[in-house]
């Protein structure tokens, strides 16, 4: 990405900025590697730091309504201060770490609708921080998500829509100041009693939390349910069967508070 309002700034002559990815593809937990390249323009200047960071697009739910926030929430700094001379070229090699409750964007190999994360890359000359573009990424989901979609999927969910909220769930330990909500049409075998089911996975590196909520018909109350599974376990759990005990048993064993 070129920092064209940096090189308004500093006149034509100014520094370019490059970030380049070893790949786009990443997942929850693992390390997120590649290089940002720099130029020097026609005149000498003082750069007094380069940051990489993550960052998505966040819903926020307020009195008055609803609106999209820009919020991030993985930063890493490259360099401290140096001076970058006319002509002189330079790549600083990273490995930003992505968090464990990092969201997914890809689901069945296939882009969620709404959900876009991206890396960008601060540039600080002179105390004015210049943000540049996002470089997209594609967060795909663990083995263990990704067999309780499949699984999902397999029962007869339809997906409907997936958002990010900014807030915290009650009880679970989250370390971001949002949480994704995967939304799925209730499978025919449950519709008697469930029209929609909102997912939620809680990560962190020995497992994973799992948060059902269920909008539930006749005008009853929404059910809450958690689950919680070891990494290691997951590789061994009938998933279908196991989403179906959940579905089952969720309405009997719901509770308050979100």
């Amino acid at each position: 990405m070129v920092f064209k309002s940096l090189r308004r700034a500093l006149g034509v002559g100014g520094p370019t900025v490059d970030t380049v990815l070893q790949r786009p593809d990443v997942r929850p937990g693992e390390p997120l590697a590649g290089q940002v390249l720099f130029a020097g323009g026609e005149h000498e200047v003082e750069i007094e730091r380069i940051v990489v960071a993550l960052v998505t697009r966040v819903e926020v739910e307020t009195g008055d309504g609803e609106y999209d926030s820009t919020v991030e929430f993985q930063r890493q700094q490259l360099t401290g201060g140096f001076r970058l001379a006319p002509g002189m070229r330079h790549g600083v090699p990273f490995q930003l770490p992505v968090p464990w409750e990092t969201p997914i964007t890809h689901m069945y190999g296939q882009r969620l609708p709404g959900m876009a994360i991206g890396v960008r890359t601060e540039l600080e000359v002179a105390r004015a921080v210049d943000k540049g573009d996002l470089d997209p990424i594609n967060v795909h989901p663990l083995p263990a998500q990704a067999a309780v979609l499949a699984a999902f999927v397999e029962l007869g969910f339809q997906f409907k829509s997936a958002d990010l909220e900014r807030g915290f769930i009650y009880g679970a330990r989250q370390t971001l100041p949002f949480y994704q909500e995967i939304e799925f049409w209730a499978a025919p075998q449950y519709q008697g009693q469930v029209t929609e089911v909102e997912l939620t996975f809680v990560t962190d590196s020995h497992g994973m939390e799992i948060i059902l909520e269920l909008d539930k018909r006749r005008g009853g109350h929404d059910a809450i349910s958690r689950f919680k599974i070891g990494h290691a376990q997951a590789g061994s759990v009938d998933w279908p069967r196991q989403v179906d005990g959940w579905m089952r048993q969720t309405p009997r064993n719901r509770f308050s508070g979100s």
